[in-house]
């Protein structure tokens, strides 16, 4: 995690992180997906296979990402909404 980041800024991160995956719905503690890295506001909340998986993940293939038809800005939305209940 960016060390520069501010106290509320990591509070964000940390919320992020206690979701399950915008992707899969795996429960929590999900990982923080940074769709622009400077911005931590733009953290999505996946598990280690949709973020990191070399055929599911968003850093691999995103085979799953295929079968549920979501890019980033659909998984950042599911992340969104579920901060806000």
């Amino acid at each position: 995690m960016n060390q520069s980041y501010t106290k509320h800024e990591h509070a964000h991160i940390d919320r992020v992180r206690s979701l399950p995956c915008s992707v899969c719905d795996m429960p929590g503690p999900s990982e923080a997906h940074h769709i622009s890295q400077d911005n931590p506001w733009t953290a999505v909340a996946l598990c280690t296979d949709c973020h990191r998986h070399p055929k599911d993940g968003w850093h691999g293939q995103r085979l799953i990402w295929k079968v549920k038809k979501m890019v980033e800005i659909d998984a950042l939305g599911v992340t969104i909404k579920r901060l806000m209940t």
